[in-house]
This record gives structure tokens, sequence and C-alpha cells, in this order.
């Protein structure tokens, strides 16, 4: 079972396209300013570049997913990666007026799960049941033969 977020993809998407073309169209323009300032090809190149960055940023935020199977579940999020066995995985839980979903822990600490998103509707309501029956066949694997 794998899930990514769909909508934060989308609109990802939209921003940076916007956010290069925006900022090309204003590099092309930028040398035809009555401001008095002369800019330069190098300024013009600088712009493009910040439009470039400001898109990956954006993308970035496409980058969470969840796989799980009958071994563990890894999130990847923002800025890492982590694999947990579901020996150590008490629960996946959603709850209530949370932006996303998240593993709980032993000692209450627990994981989000930046890829299960309450903006997703539908597609996150499966995906957390999957998560859980999966983690449900872990702990009662009496109740799921195979």
């Amino acid at each position: 079972m794998t899930a990514r977020p769909r909508k934060v993809r989308f609109v990802s998407a939209v921003f940076a396209v916007v956010f290069v073309a925006v900022f090309s169209v204003v590099a092309v323009l930028l040398r035809n300013t009555p401001t008095g300032v002369y800019f330069q090809l190098s300024d013009q190149i600088a712009m493009v570049g910040i439009g470039v960055l400001l898109a990956c940023g954006a993308l970035w935020l496409t980058r969470p997913r969840v796989s799980a199977d009958a071994e563990g579940v890894t999130v990847r999020n923002l800025l890492g990666s982590t694999r947990y066995p579901w020996s150590v995985v008490q629960s996946v839980s959603f709850p209530d007026g949370a932006a996303w979903a998240r593993l709980e822990l032993p000692d209450d600490e627990y994981v989000p799960i930046m890829a299960v998103q309450s903006i997703d509707g539908e597609r996150a309501v499966t995906a957390i049941r999957e998560l859980r029956k999966l983690h449900r066949a872990q702990w009662h694997p009496e109740s799921h033969p195979e």
C-alpha cells in the first residue's frame, strides 16, 4: 500500500509553473524599465533563478509518501524517511481537526504522516483504512489468515 497527497501535488505544480513564468517575464521586462537603473544580463538570469528556486520550494511539498506492507510502514515527510516495524506502532490515528494522520508510538511519541491529508477526503479515508488493516493484521494475525 502506498499513498501520496493528491491536492497538494496539484496546487504545488500550478504554483511552480506560475513562479517560473512570472519571474521569467519579469526578467525579460527588467531591461526596459524607465526607473533609471541599469539592469544587466546577470540580473535577468538571477530573476529566472529566483523563480526556479521558488518553484523547487513549492514542489518540495509533493515529497511526502507513506508505504506499508506486512512487516512495517515507511513514512517519508519533508525532511526525511523512516521505516517503522509494526511491532513499535501502537496505532494509526487521524485526530479530529488534524491536517494529516499520524503513527502513535510508545512513550507518547507520534510521527506525522503528511502523505495522508484531510483535504484529500475519501482518498485519505481509504489510506487510513489500509494502514489500520495492515496494523491490525500484525497485532492479530489469527483474524487475518493468509
